[in-house]
């Protein structure tokens, strides 16, 4: 077999591979072979014909096809293994030139995963956020916890911001009430900014028993389509008025906010939370300096996207984003109307897009990264890390079986080795 190798552009290579009377020879072996099972010849049960026997009554025109066939299977994985060249689809098979028992030359061409040249991964220069905790972020913890403690009680006096009232209203659109603007016992802390402008701030004043209508416009970006920028009419009725009385900020306060036995002073309470968000914040300020360094290395590095593995992305992208808008309640058209698009496709060619490649890129990078560093994992740590994902998934029984799959274990495996490779990325650049 003789293989010459043509790049057509940086993500897609085209192979001339020539067969000669060899490997035809061995295909046409391997073509009786599969083709005998079928044939009923005289003497014989069916599948137990000898192969000399079978070739008389094998159709010679199948049987030219099928050694083709099986040719062209093996010398394709063969070429392009034997080139160490990665294919990311299956190749595109074309016939230059069959001579029967003599010749085979075609052409195979694919999508292959591009090499990738790294810039100086050794000197970044990224800088790294500075983490600071001040005495008013510590502050307004211990308040959300107070406000968390407060108790609330029934006053006769008019709801003012901070209060909670419990109410009853029904919204109308055009006279007639709309789906999901109405409730009875509806307990609403005024400032909050739970409803849309206007709502809140009309039931300031009012007292227990009141009654007011109010005449309010949704926001024109409102998630229903129906309601955006619509003009309606909330009919209202107070049945109480709540003033909340938070704790007093003392000692006892803090034995109970924190729920540690070790805490026995606000002092102890404000050190404990300012240790706990520091900690928070340095998590979030590593992973940022992670991304920061590895969009830098790409930055750096000569990389292209091949957009078979951008399409695979995309569609991942999409279907994050799709399970991300449902769980706040809207739906993927609405999103990409607040973010001012003008339609799927504007939002896919100017922000999915985008990501998507992105994300091909540093997949690349980290890739040749963690082979020119030889980047390994011991054993131990491929056990601990699979048996953090079954202890993650230990009361979903379909995920739990998933992780048995060679498939996913070895994703995991992959995900690990990328891990490592950016902690290095970080230890190299610190």
């Amino acid at each position: 077999m003789k293989t010459a190798i043509k790049y057509l552009d940086k993500t897609k290579v085209e192979l001339l591979i020539s067969l000669g009377k060899s490997e035809l020879d061995d295909a046409e072996e391997v073509a009786l072979t599969k083709l005998a099972d079928d044939v009923k010849a005289p003497g014989f049960r069916k599948g137990k014909v000898p192969v000399t026997v079978a070739r008389k009554h094998i159709n010679p025109e199948k049987l030219m096809q099928q050694t083709i066939d099986d040719a062209l299977s093996k010398a394709v994985a063969t070429a392009f293994i034997k080139e160490e060249i990665q294919v990311l689809e299956r190749p595109t098979v074309e016939v230059k030139k069959f001579v029967p028992q003599q010749e085979l030359e075609f052409t195979a061409t694919a999508t292959v995963v591009p090499e990738v040249k790294l810039g100086d991964y050794k000197n970044l220069k990224v800088a790294k956020d500075k983490v600071s905790v001040s005495a008013s972020e510590v502050n307004a913890v211990v308040e959300r916890m107070r406000d968390s403690l407060a108790e609330k009680t029934e006053v006769k006096r008019a709801a003012k911001n901070g209060d909670s009232v419990e109410i009853n209203f029904v919204g109308k659109k055009d006279g007639k009430p709309f789906d999901g603007g109405s409730a009875n016992g509806h307990v609403l802390e005024l400032g909050s900014n739970s409803f849309i402008p206007g709502f809140e701030e009309g039931l300031v004043g009012m007292k227990a028993g009141q009654d007011k209508d109010l005449k309010l416009t949704f926001p024109a970006d409102y998630h229903v389509d129906d309601l955006a920028g619509a003009e309606v009419v909330f009919e209202t009725k107070i049945n109480k008025v709540l003033e909340k009385n938070p704790p007093e900020l003392n000692d006892d306060f803090a034995k109970k906010a924190s729920g540690d036995q070790k805490i026995s002073t606000i002092k102890m309470l404000k050190d404990d939370i300012k240790i706990r968000m520091t900690e928070q914040k340095q998590r979030e300020t590593n992973e940022k300096h992670k991304d920061k360094l590895v969009q830098a290395l790409v930055d750096k590095s000569d990389v292209v996207a091949p957009q078979v593995l951008v399409d695979d992305q995309i569609q991942n992208i999409e279907q994050d984003m799709r399970q991300n808008t449902m769980y706040r309640g809207i739906t993927i058209e609405q999103y990409i109307k607040s973010q001012g698009y003008k339609d799927e496709n504007d939002w896919k060619q100017k922000e999915v897009q985008p990501a998507a490649e992105q994300r091909v890129k540093a997949g690349l990078v980290l890739s040749k990264l963690s082979k020119e560093l030889k980047v390994t994992a011991t054993a131990e740590e491929k056990q601990a890390n699979l048996d953090s994902y079954r202890n993650q998934y230990a009361n979903n029984p379909e995920m739990t079986k998933r992780l048995e799959e060679p498939v996913v274990q070895n994703e995991i495996l992959n995900r690990l080795l990328t891990d490592k490779t950016v902690d290095k990325l970080v230890e190299l650049n610190s």
